[in-house]
């Protein structure tokens, strides 16, 4: 049962001792520190190269063509 105000983390937490706690988080540091890493200097200047060459293909940027809309009105309603 949930409680309000309590996450699953912080139930899992009470029910680990400190130690597992701490092993736990050496373990997740050691995985992370295998992880590739690269200067924002040239990942961000990648990110920017991409989203330009991808920029004429994005409809919430160019728009959709009215052919090609599903949310375009079929026709208009009247009340009579």
């Amino acid at each position: 049962m949930l409680l309000p105000g309590r996450s699953l983390q912080s139930r899992m937490a009470q029910d680990l001792s400190e130690k597992e706690l701490l092993r736990m988080e050496v373990e997740q540091l050691k995985k992370e520190v295998k992880n590739p890493r690269a200067p924002i200097s040239k990942t961000g200047k990648e990110i920017k190269d991409y989203v330009e060459a991808q920029a004429g293909a994005d409809p919430l940027l160019k728009g959709i063509p009215e052919d090609k809309n599903p949310f375009k009105e079929k026709g208009t309603c009247v009340i009579s």
